[in-house]
């Protein structure tokens, strides 16, 4: 059997590229040119939501007919070409939205100029003269333009690569700033930041990493070694990141693009780098676990949401053809059904070969992976869209203390779930968005290590623009510096925890309880427990809704009073299947295991 781990072949993902396809033209204008699926309007508007619609269901349709060799049994070429023709029609009813009217059409242009390159023979060759001028007005405003400096410099670089490549205009100026401002973004391991914040989360693989293989295609030249090198070693920690449910990790903005999290494993085979089976049992499971949990919906529809429906799961800018952006998990599709990944047999993720600890370097996580559960766990001291010494509120997807593939993080209120915070007066529970991260390492005994230190803050979040990062919103309080170490085996974390004392420590807020808040998990789901060790005596769980579950439940334990400054309090988490907890004396834990550390504790 070819696919034992997840049953599906080439032939379960034409199938489900062909249904997203075919679903999405009960949604066109009547030349194509718009594809306005339902839902209320994103925060950019209608007209750009109909451009996303087309430009990113564009993405599916130019992967699956540059696999076939061109064969097209649904005319999908024919079908795309009248809406391309309308679009950059600037007479036409259903004409797009220029890149010099909205930043968001720069966005778009990028898919259509990538699947025009990769379905040029099929479709470029044979527009008529006059629709292809029209493309390259409709592009060429990137010549020159502004792109924010994150991930977006790579769709500056690809459309201008495209028009390079017609006899369009273009300035190599703009590509080879855009190529130099792009290996800035470098990290450790091959890991990129996304920009010069702490911005760790899926933009690696779906981004950062699949435009530099596409482009290197579009100019003609060989990939560059060391961006294959980079790529090889960032998908050995990336296997390591998928549940054995297929869940990618839960962590990071724009998480309803789903199974877009599958692109670097294809984007690996394509490159012909990593195990092709092991790369496509990573992304297999991945599509198989949103299409198995209702994405795309009975209708054929990609909601703005994770398994089912979620519009708070949202970013401002997200509209109802955002959630196509999955169409980058599609990418494999491409690739030949002779093709290697095609061919080989699947072989099993790191968590189902066994239980695994694991160190990533760049964005400060200690990851830990068990068998009996199939669950990965991520514990945070490096990641928070921000930088050292911010004074914000924390961004959920990016500021918590742990991320999992089985669990889903509050996304509004104060932190709750996975924190260790100082409680106000009224009991608000405090921020960590600035912290200054220490190091993460492995003991000899495979017990992970890692630390963080910050200035403990309360606030809200601001108006404006979500683009899935922190913004202050009002008055922000300091309070007091808090101090967390963690140690990681298994499905277990020992968090240490103290406010440190002398005046550099910075004083307590009034009531200055400290709480350690465990796991969100789904009711049903993994078991979620917080073991507190002496001094942390008052417990309790609160129950939330999340994408996952309508009960969420987070336990947690407290001081029952102010925190004593300079004390480690100690907590045990749990997240899946665990039987006794830690034995906790100080700072040595003996494990479930048998096992004993003495963690190494900051005097």
């Amino acid at each position: 059997m070819i696919s034992p781990y997840t049953g599906w072949t080439r032939e379960h993902w034409a199938a489900l590229a062909d249904r997203l396809l075919l679903a999405a033209r009960a949604h066109a204008s009547p030349a194509h040119a718009r594809i306005a699926f339902p839902g209320p309007p994103g925060g950019y508007g209608p007209d750009v939501d109909a451009l996303e619609g087309f430009a990113r269901t564009f993405l599916a349709a130019g992967f699956r007919v540059a696999g076939e060799d061109g064969r097209d049994p649904l005319g999908l070429m024919e079908w795309y070409a009248e809406g391309l023709a309308a679009g950059v029609d600037p007479a036409s009813p259903e004409r797009w939205p220029r890149l010099d009217e909205h930043d968001q059409a720069k966005v778009e242009a990028a898919s259509v100029a990538l699947v025009l390159h990769l379905t040029r023979p099929w479709l470029w060759d044979r527009l008529p003269p006059r629709v292809r001028e029209q493309v390259v007005d409709w592009l060429a405003p990137a010549v020159g333009a502004a792109y924010p400096p994150i991930n977006w410099v790579w769709f500056q670089i690809v459309t201008e690569q495209f028009l390079a490549s017609v006899g369009g205009p273009y300035a190599e100026e703009d590509i080879e700033a855009g190529l130099a401002l792009a290996r800035t973004f470098e990290r450790a391991d091959g890991w990129y930041a996304d920009g010069p914040e702490r911005a760790y989360d899926h933009y690696n693989g779906w981004a950062l990493h699949l435009y530099p293989l596409l482009w290197s295609e579009m100019a003609g030249r060989a990939p560059d070694p060391a961006y294959l090198a980079r790529l090889e070693r960032f998908l050995d920690d990336a296997v390591h990141l998928v549940g054995a449910d297929g869940s990618p990790l839960v962590q990071g903005r724009s998480l309803t693009y789903r199974f877009a999290a599958a692109a670097p494993f294809w984007a690996g085979a394509r490159a012909g780098v990593g195990s092709p089976g092991l790369l496509r049992r990573a992304a297999s499971g991945i599509v198989r676990h949103f299409a198995e949990r209702g994405a795309p919906d009975r209708d054929g529809v990609l909601t703005l949401g994770w398994h089912g429906p979620w519009r708070g799961i949202a970013q401002n800018y997200s509209g109802p053809g955002s959630p196509y952006w999955a169409a980058k998990g599609l990418l494999g599709l491409s690739l030949p059904a002779g093709h290697p990944v095609w061919t080989a047999v699947e072989e099993p993720l790191p968590v189902e070969t066994g239980d695994f600890t694991r160190v990533v370097r760049a964005p400060g996580w200690l990851v830990s992976g068990t068998r009996a559960d199939g669950i990965v766990r991520v514990v945070n001291h490096g990641t928070d869209h921000a930088r050292p010494g911010a004074r914000l509120p924390d961004a959920p997807l990016y500021a918590r203390l742990g991320y999992s593939t089985a669990t889903f993080p509050l996304l509004s209120g104060d932190p709750l779930d996975q924190s260790v915070a100082v409680l106000d007066e009224n009991g608000r529970a405090s921020h960590r968005t600035g912290f200054a991260a220490g190091p993460v390492s492995a003991l000899p005994s495979g017990t992970l290590v890692g630390s963080s230190r910050w200035r403990a803050r309360w606030g809200d979040q601001g108006p404006g623009p979500d683009h899935g990062y922190s913004r202050p919103g009002g008055e922000l309080r300091d309070g007091p510096e808090v101090e967390v170490v963690s140690a990681v085996r298994g499905p277990w974390e020992v968090r240490f925890a103290r406010l440190p004392a002398g005046p550099a420590a910075g004083t307590a807020a009034p009531g200055g309880r400290l709480c350690f808040g465990g796991w969100p998990a789904p009711e049903g789901g993994p078991a979620t427990r917080v073991v507190g060790g002496p001094g942390l005596t008052e417990r309790g769980v609160a129950v939330e809704a999340t994408p996952l579950a309508d009960r969420t439940q987070v336990p947690w334990c407290a001081t029952p009073g102010p925190a004593e400054p300079g004390r480690w309090y100690t907590a045990a988490l749990l997240l899946g299947a665990g039987d006794e907890p830690p034995v906790m004396k100080e700072n040595v834990i003996t494990w479930p295991d048998g096992v004993t550390d003495e963690i190494p504790l900051p005097v």
